[in-house]
């Protein structure tokens, strides 16, 4: 209990304080995981889109795919990003390893397959005749998908936040690919592992704090956002 106190005041104290170095750790792993994030938006609701609307043999064998892909484990992830990225892989020439552009590049694909599922799972679940409806009144295929994904647009947010969520809080792929550079590639998730590992339990306690206050905010906006929309 006094290690959790001691980690309330420390939390407290950085925040106040404004540390240059927290303030760069997080900056940075907003920063990383909000471009993952919009990234993975548009390659996963475009293809949660177009597969939930398209009818083509072996459907359910993507979809089942889709599925497997959102409990893609980080782990796996950084270690392919690495030999891809790996001075002697196939894009070792790019010298991205151990950069943030490569831990983007990973939570992202991390993040993908989460807001994918979500997708294909909303845009399933609207009624098939909204499509003809829709259609029918003059409508052209792009308009009918704009007005698809408005009509679906409580769980698409829920995807966001989904993907979000699944990538500021992710720490395998970033290590990884990310090798924890102080002030350079150190985000909250691997600093927190680090300083945990060093036996520093109130920073370690601070940093997972101002984690939880990061992530709480960013959701707390998207929320907002979803909930005005609400259909009434």
């Amino acid at each position: 209990m006094e290690l959790i106190i001691e980690g309330l005041k420390k939390a407290f104290l950085l925040l106040v304080t404004f540390d240059p170095e927290v303030l760069g750790i997080t900056w940075l792993s907003l920063a990383v995981s909000g471009t993952a994030t919009m990234i993975s938006l548009v390659f996963g609701i475009s293809t949660g889109t177009a597969v939930a609307l398209a009818n083509f043999p072996g459907k359910k064998f993507v979809i089942s795919i889709i599925n497997t892909g959102m409990g893609l484990p980080p782990v796996v992830v950084g270690l392919f990003v690495s030999i891809f990225l790996w001075r002697n892989g196939p894009l070792g020439f790019m010298g991205l390893l151990y950069t943030p552009a490569a831990m983007i590049i990973a939570q992202a694909i991390i993040a993908t397959p989460i807001v994918t599922g979500i997708t294909l799972a909303a845009m399933q679940h609207l009624p098939p005749s909204l499509r003809l409806q829709i259609l029918a009144l003059g409508a052209t295929r792009p308009q009918m998908v704009w007005m698809l994904m408005k009509e679906a647009r409580l769980p698409l947010l829920a995807g966001v936040m989904a993907g979000f969520g699944g990538v500021i809080s992710e720490v395998g792929a970033s290590i990884m690919v990310g090798g924890n550079i102080k002030g350079y590639s150190r985000v909250l998730t691997t600093a927190t592992v680090m300083e945990t590992g060093r036996g520093n339990f109130d920073v370690a306690i601070a940093l997972g704090i101002i984690l939880l206050l990061l992530a709480f905010a960013i959701n707390s906006i998207l929320t907002q956002i979803q909930q005005r929309q609400r259909p009434r």
